[in-house]
């Protein structure tokens, strides 16, 4: 079951942006644009794993609405222009997550959602991509219905590439994020595993290669 998150931004633009990513990124999403229109959708719908909340909306504002989120239990993202600190203090302090500034990028974005899913326990362990099916708290991976043993790194690095696919990430934040800081082999490590993964899994595994960068997931 994907997970499902509220977005409530009034900016057509930045709304369908996010939607568009959040569902690549195999989340499903609801989006709003008022805080009315927020109040009256969680009296008959409120199964939401986190809420992306814009401070300046129209009718009750992001903070006014912390306090229709909090008895459903759903975490709290705030994505506002309001760069002043006194704003970012109020955020934390009724209750948010996290408080990011506009404009933002969407991998940063990313990260942050699957942070605050991990550390609420409302992370989704099971990944699917195509004929894949990754399960991280087994760390299993079936191709078709059939198992696929992948070494360590490999997983961690499947895993990684699923999570933020169609965004294209450096060799040196997958040696950071999978090898860890203090990895001391050279960025061809990173290769020698993308090898591994696409012998493994196939063509249909589509990782590109970024010339004199990295590697995307596309979908």
């Amino acid at each position: 079951m994907k997970n499902r998150i509220l977005v409530v931004e009034d900016d057509p633009a930045i709304s369908e942006a996010i939607a568009l990513n959040l569902m690549l990124s195999e989340y499903d999403t609801v989006t709003l644009d008022d805080g009315d229109k927020v109040i009256a959708y969680l009296r008959e719908d409120h199964s939401f794993d986190l809420a992306l909340l814009d401070v300046m909306i129209p009718g009750p504002d992001g903070f006014a609405l912390m306090e229709h989120l909090r008895p459903y239990n759903i975490p709290v993202l705030y994505l506002t222009a309001k760069v002043d600190l006194a704003s970012k203090i109020k955020g934390l302090t009724i209750g948010a997550e996290d408080y990011i500034v506009k404009p933002f990028e969407m991998l940063e974005l990313l990260v942050r959602i699957e942070k605050i899913l991990a550390r609420t326990g409302k992370l989704n362990s099971v990944l699917r991509y195509r004929d894949l099916t990754v399960d991280m708290e087994k760390r299993t991976v079936q191709k078709s219905g059939e198992q696929v043993k992948l070494q360590p790194l490999e997983f961690d690095l499947l895993v990684r590439f699923l999570k933020f696919k169609n965004c294209t990430l450096s060799r040196d934040r997958l040696l950071s994020e999978v090898w860890g800081f203090d990895f001391a082999g050279g960025t061809r490590t990173v290769d020698i595993h993308v090898a591994h993964l696409r012998k493994k899994l196939g063509p249909e595994l589509n990782i590109v290669s970024v010339m004199k960068y990295g590697y995307r997931l596309e979908d």
